[in-house]
């Protein structure tokens, strides 16, 4: 029987508290002090304020008991994603009690991972996170060397590319876990209003702005939409996706000439964009209820949409742009800290949760894709999910894709870095600010925040050492 607590939004009580032992108190006053943004990746979204599943776990030993573990994520604490990831995914392990206490903020779930090493602490037994928490945590803290649990792990074929991401200070920091992208998805209502020549496969920026125009006059509503509200990953679109694309980079070509024509872009983009797209934090919502026929978003906070009525829509690659289609892929991994008293069952729940047979329970529980590549796919997938790894594997196969990264080594500036770039959408996009003045503003900043965290460029950026440069 697997004992499971999950903790949403950094909501706790006594029993996390001790469960984590001294260390946790800081927990307790992090979390009843703020409720700040979401993690990098989080698809934390409406409902994720109430906690999921109750203090005392499911059942078995009654919240982990002696010799159970403690698992820690900023992933899945939206309710009903660490629901499912209790009921349906670690429900089948058979190692032991497992205490899952999940976090919607990044800052706050590093925090935590740091105070109970600092402490001495040895509570925490497997952490999961997306690549950029573990270059912050080793910057911190030890984290396990992990090679040998990739070497008994050869039979999952991690792709090369993501086993690179995985190795920090020269050696393997964390097991490739879970994968996501973000793609477009649009009612199949609107095709035929696409322009002239256009395929949803090869839409270039100016054919989406042409859509959307086209939309607005034969319908007289603005029916794009992007997930802008608080919640939403708009800051993702920009950072991952309209930067790369216009600029071929990011930090770097902040406030470039090509950074004002892809904010231009976006200024008329948004004037056929449905309103209320700064409440939308889940794109799916919009898109069903008919509000919205052409979205941008998450993987995960789109397939609701196309689960429920995969005739209705159609999944498709974010668009090309002058330097090519950028775009973010997401890697999510399984780290062990090297305080840990139980390595073994640490290795064997990271072993569970990396078969085949569980890494296909997660994907049509959580829509988080293996790590595999969509082309190894197992069959029988969920509706949706295939359409979504048919968009995914559109997207990466592309000669002209440019891979960009997560925010990389910023710590607790984190939430800081993304306010740039939701700051300057306000600015820009809301309030029709001016855009050459506005990223000049926004570029100071943001140079102060890569300095106080000290943190080298990441890609699309190219790689080196020091402090980024803003361009």
């Amino acid at each position: 029987m697997i004992a499971l607590v999950v903790r949403v939004d950094n909501q706790v009580n006594r029993r996390d508290v001790l469960r984590l032992g001294a260390a946790g108190t800081l927990l307790a006053s992090t979390a009843l002090a703020s409720t700040a943004g979401l993690a990098a990746c989080s698809t934390a979204g409406p409902g994720a304020g109430t906690p999921a599943g109750a203090s005392g776990g499911g059942g078995g030993s009654g919240g982990g008991g002696s010799g159970g573990l403690v698992f820690l994520s900023d992933q899945l604490s939206q309710t009903t994603e660490s629901q499912a990831m209790r009921t349906q995914v670690l429900s089948g392990f058979s190692g032991g009690s497992v205490d899952f206490i999940s976090f919607a903020d990044t800052t706050k779930f590093i925090t935590q991972v740091v105070a109970q090493a600092k402490a001495g602490a040895a509570k925490v037994d497997v952490i999961g996170g997306l690549q950029g928490d573990f270059v912050s945590l080793q910057a911190q803290v030890r984290l396990r060397d992990m090679s040998d649990v990739i070497g008994q792990l050869a039979d999952r074929n991690f792709p090369r590319a993501y086993l690179d991401l995985a190795k920090i200070d020269g050696a393997y920091r964390f097991v490739p876990w879970i994968t996501a992208t973000y793609l477009m998805a649009a009612s199949k209502q609107a095709l035929k209003y696409l322009p002239a020549g256009a395929n949803v496969n090869a839409l270039t920026y100016a054919q989406l702005l042409a859509w959307g125009q086209a939309l607005k006059k034969a319908t007289g509503r603005p029916l794009l939409g992007f997930p802008a509200s608080p919640d939403g990953l708009i800051k993702r679109f920009i950072q991952g996706y309209l930067y790369p694309s216009f600029t071929g980079g990011l930090n770097t070509t902040f406030d470039s000439p090509a950074a004002v024509t892809a904010w231009q872009w976006f200024q008329q983009a948004w004037a056929v964009s449905n309103p209320q797209s700064p409440t939308y934090a889940f794109m799916q919502e919009p898109l069903q209820s008919g509000e919205v026929w052409v979205a941008w978003d998450h993987a995960v906070r789109l397939i609701d949409a196309l689960k429920s009525a995969p005739g209705q829509f159609v999944a498709f690659p974010a668009p090309l742009g002058p330097k090519g289609r950028g775009y973010l892929p997401v890697l999510g991994g399984l780290a062990i800290p090297a305080t840990s008293k139980n390595v073994t069952k640490a290795t064997q729940l990271i072993s569970y949760l990396t078969e085949p047979k569980t890494t296909a329970t997660m994907l049509n529980a959580e829509a988080w894709f293996p790590p595999a590549g969509p082309g190894s796919l197992p069959p029988g997938l969920a509706p949706g999910i295939s359409d979504e790894a048919t968009a995914i594997q559109a997207t990466v196969s592309s000669p002209a894709t440019i891979p960009a990264q997560l925010p990389v080594g910023l710590g607790a500036q984190s939430a800081s870095y993304d306010k740039v770039f939701v700051d300057a959408f306000t600015a820009i996009a809301l309030s029709n600010a001016p855009i050459p003045a506005t990223l000049a503003s926004q570029a100071a900043t943001l140079q102060g925040i890569l300095q106080s965290a000290n943190a080298a460029c990441w890609k699309p950026d190219p790689l080196g050492s020091g402090v980024c440069k803003v361009g």
